[in-house]
This record gives C-alpha cells, structure tokens and sequence, in this order.
C-alpha cells in the first residue's frame, strides 16, 4: 500500500504533510502535490496532517483514478521536503467538487 494525493489538494497545497514526511516523497506542482509511490513506506502520518483531507491510501477507491496521475508527476515535479506558504485563496478552494479540469501539470514555480 501507499499513499495518493487526489483533486481536494489542488487550489489548496497546504502542504502540512510535506513537514511530517519521514522519506521526502512529496513533489509540488504549479498547483497541488503528489507522492512518488516508490519512495512511500506506508507510514500514513501524512494523512490526518491534510488540512484538505485529499490524502488517502491507494486501496481506497477514490484514489483510483489518481494513483497514476501521482506516479507519472512524482517523477516529473521537483522534491518538496520542506512546507511552503498555501496559496492565498487556499480556503476558497477547499472542498470543491470538479477541481480535476483545473489541474495544471507544470511544476512548482513552473
């Protein structure tokens, strides 16, 4: 098992988990985080720091669809090993449905 980030974190990237991430699997993109299923040992003390609760284990079925999106990303986005600043409107966002068409896939600063 491992852990996915799904469309809740994108607009939020509070990125609370990066900070209790024991291995550094997190990588940032323009607008939301993914984890490198690889580098992911199965912790899940990234899982309840989610302030957008967009983090959930891969054997749930709403990860599905977005297991491959964090692989494929994880490989592509640069390393986040330390939190950042949320974006402003971070709340806004929070708990939106149909956020997937905004997701953008460049990287972060990108």
């Amino acid at each position: 098992m491992t852990y996915v980030v799904t469309e809740n974190c994108i607009r939020c990237k509070y990125m609370d988990c990066v900070e209790v991430c024991p291995v550094d699997c997190f990588y940032a993109g323009a607008n939301m985080l993914v984890i490198h299923p690889d580098e992911c040992i199965d912790c899940g003390v990234c899982e309840p720091e989610c302030p957008a609760e967009a983090i959930l284990p891969d054997s749930d079925d709403r990860a599905t669809e977005w297991a491959e999106l964090n692989r494929t990303y994880s490989t592509q986005w640069p390393n986040m090993s330390r939190k950042g600043e949320p974006p402003a409107d971070a709340k806004d966002w929070d708990g939106k449905p149909g956020k997937k068409e905004l997701f953008d896939p460049a990287p972060n600063g990108g």
